[in-house]
């Protein structure tokens, strides 16, 4: 039954980033997550990419940063999606960080949908060439995908980017990174684009 398969996958999937978010070593929980969804891409039937398996760049410590959390006006936006969707996001914050040097903020999105959920996906200069085009996700609540973080703070770690399901198979809709999370350099960290 579909139903039961995708329970199983966001079962698993929620407990591979508690684990990771319980881990002392980023590093070693990292090789740890592209370990088990290495394993749950090849074989579960809920993957997009069944009987193969993500590929990653090396991880890289320097990618991984404390982002403060800033309110800003709240706004209701529809975020492009594959195969034509528009799906109902609102702004309600930015993560404020500093990588590889350089200031960086990105906006935070909160799902409308039933359930809601917190969303934050991002481009940057490696899209269409090394990574999906259409950029990749970094926290995304709704499937688990949550490095922690305590108070108005979130652990952004760039090493754990991945793509979104449509990258592997267009029968997914997914949500694609909006202009204003575009970062404008290399982020050589997390998924990499598919083969």
């Amino acid at each position: 039954m579909e139903e039961l398969a995708l329970l199983d996958w966001k079962r698993r999937i929620f407990a591979l980033y508690a684990e990771v978010r319980a881990a002392d070593d980023p590093e070693a929980a990292w090789r740890r997550w592209c370990a088990v969804r290495a394993e749950l891409y090849r074989v579960h039937p809920q993957s997009p990419l069944v009987g193969a398996e993500p590929a990653y760049f090396p991880y890289d410590a320097r990618l991984r940063a404390n982002a403060v959390v800033h309110d800003v006006e709240p706004r209701t936006l529809e975020i492009a999606g594959s195969a034509g969707s528009l799906i109902r996001f609102g702004r309600f914050a930015v993560a404020r960080f500093e990588l590889l040097g350089t200031s960086c903020e990105l906006e935070l999105y909160w799902l409308d949908a039933y359930g809601g959920g917190i969303f934050l996906p991002f481009g940057d200069e490696t899209n269409a060439r090394d990574t999906y085009a259409a950029g990749r996700y970094l926290l995304d609540t709704v499937k688990g995908a949550d490095l922690g973080g305590r108070d108005r703070e979130l652990v952004l770690d760039f090493n754990f980017a991945f793509n979104p399901s449509c990258a592997y198979d267009v029968t997914w809709a997914c949500p694609l990174s909006p202009a204003a999370n575009r970062l404008p350099f290399r982020i050589e960290g997390g998924e990499r684009a598919p083969l």
